[in-house]
């Protein structure tokens, strides 16, 4: 196999496993990101993988992925968002906070708005509703019918006034 088909197979696998994993069947996601990963490694099936890994509740190995992914691709946005969630998730609001400001920086990053909605989420753990506000604003710039970032302002300014 050449270069080229070799990246084919690889994406083709990661296909195969975000399906497997949209469907459940998270351990055979996992098994498909890693076969893809052996024969050609991405960001996003680093980044894919630590996803799968989060939903078995495998926070710390869900992080190494994308910490792998960013290696591969430092230019990649997601798996940066995905520490600062895996962070938040686990109380560690402050150590996300810096993860969500590196994603909101990363030149290739879909959706972009991910990473402003979950820096509100943050400031919002941390009683810091002007902050979150701020943030949310900057989510609905980017994805206007955005219902959480809609909600979310509407919470924050009620308690606000």
């Amino acid at each position: 196999m050449d270069s080229q088909q070799v990246q084919e197979r690889a994406m083709a696998l990661i296909r195969r496993a975000y399906q497997q994993q949209m469907a459940g069947a998270l351990e055979r996601a996992a098994d498909l990101y890693r076969r893809s990963l052996a024969i050609y490694p991405t960001a996003e099936a680093h980044t894919f993988l630590g996803w799968t890994l989060s939903h078995q509740g495998k926070l710390d190995e869900a992080i190494d992925e994308c910490k792998k992914a960013i290696a591969v691709d430092p230019t990649f946005g997601n798996p940066y968002n995905d520490i600062g969630a895996y962070l938040l998730e686990g109380g560690q609001v402050d150590d996300a906070i810096a993860w969500f400001e590196l994603a909101k920086q990363a030149p290739r990053y879909e959706p972009r708005h991910y990473p402003f909605l979950n820096l509100g989420r943050a400031f919002l753990a941390k009683g810091q509703l002007g902050r979150a506000l701020v943030e949310f604003r900057g989510a609905l710039e980017i994805e206007p019918h955005n219902v959480m970032a809609q909600r979310a302002i509407e919470e924050i300014s009620s308690n606000l006034n």
